[in-house]
């Protein structure tokens, strides 16, 4: 089997020029790399985990939690990470919310059982964790990183998405459309993403002087069979006196369409539906479905960088400009105060 002194000799570059260039830690030339990745090919070498461990005193290893590996939310969020740390020879270690506790005690335990397992650095994803959460585990863990929370507590180690800009974002494709009579179906008032979607929706109406009547907002739980029930309700309500709905994220949007579908209410024909999210599925549903696109996979790769380059001395891309749009397809039709055009 190969060694490290091996792909040294053949690439004709010292122990400690290799070792860099391997690991991906401090100053190599590219025509010294070229050569060191030209032997590690020829020799088909792969660093010892072991050896890399004791010299550098780490594992190789990330530890990801997020509060529950179904769904379509946190499997591209999964891969992306997984993908990310394959790609500089490190590996993921995830954990996800269980048990019978409450879901703020499940993140503390399941972030705890990661550095447990003595992972290098941990990516965590959680509504449920407090300012004072994030206090104590900054405190006690310097390499944390959050992602999809904003945290007063050390900023520099949060990566989301702006909430709030999305949520106006989805008002204004609706007033634009010429939608003034509105529902909404919202997440758990517990999320802060939740939160800031609503806020920032509502607000944008409010300037435009429209206002949505409590009797047309359903409370639900961002799931399928939340989502579904909640239109269920909805819909039962008299009168119907609104043209669109709009859905806190895109899981509880397609439960309504399904609703709707087997209620046989024509959709956008009846009643426009515009979701959150842009999860891989919303191309997919019938009709297709207009949503709030969110870079949360651009978020995820960002706080991947962060981590590798903290902890391991790398230098990988970080970026903290995560825009939302509106991605345009056919679950959003003309509203019944559409600009008429004029006459020529």
């Amino acid at each position: 089997m190969a060694t490290i002194k091996d792909v040294a000799r053949m690439a004709g570059v010292g122990l400690g020029t290799a070792s860099r260039a391997i690991s991906g830690r401090g100053p190599v030339s590219e025509k010294a790399l070229a050569r060191v990745n030209e032997a590690v090919a020829a020799l088909q070498f792969r660093p010892s985990n072991v050896a890399r461990a004791l010299s550098s005193k780490t594992r190789g290893m990330i530890g990801v939690y997020v509060p529950d590996f179904s769904g379509t939310f946190y499997g591209p969020i999964l891969q992306t990470v997984d993908g990310e740390l394959r790609a500089v020879d490190r590996h993921m270690v995830a954990a996800n919310g269980h048990g019978h506790a409450e879901a703020r005690q499940q993140a503390l335990e399941g972030i705890a059982f990661l550095y447990e397992r003595e992972c290098d650095g941990v990516l965590a994803m959680s509504n449920a964790l407090t300012e004072d959460d994030f206090a104590r585990l900054f405190a006690r863990h310097p390499s944390l990183v959050l992602l999809n929370r904003s945290t007063r507590a050390q900023p520099e180690r949060c990566f989301s998405t702006d909430h709030e800009f999305g949520g106006r974002l989805a008002a204004r494709a609706l007033l634009q459309k010429g939608h003034r009579e509105i529902a909404c179906i919202s997440g758990p008032h517990s999320a802060p993403d939740n939160e800031q979607r609503m806020a920032g929706f509502f607000d944008e109406l409010a300037r435009h002087k429209v206002r949505v009547p409590k009797r047309r907002c359903i409370d639900a739980d961002f799931s399928f069979a939340g989502g579904y029930e909640a239109a269920e309700k909805l819909l039962a309500r008299s009168p119907r006196d609104y043209s669109a709905l709009f859905c806190a994220n895109d899981v509880m949007a397609m439960a309504a369409l399904s609703c709707m579908g087997k209620l046989g209410i024509d959709v956008p024909g009846e009643l426009s539906v515009m979701g959150f999210d842009n999860s891989d599925l919303s191309p997919y549903t019938s009709p297709a479905l207009t949503t709030v696109s969110i870079p949360i996979v651009d978020a995820a790769t960002s706080a991947c960088h962060y981590l590798l380059n903290q902890c391991y001395g790398m230098s990988l891309p970080v970026t903290r400009d995560f825009h939302p749009e509106i991605v345009w397809r056919d679950s959003l039709g003309v509203g019944p105060h559409a600009a008429v055009p004029k006459p020529k």
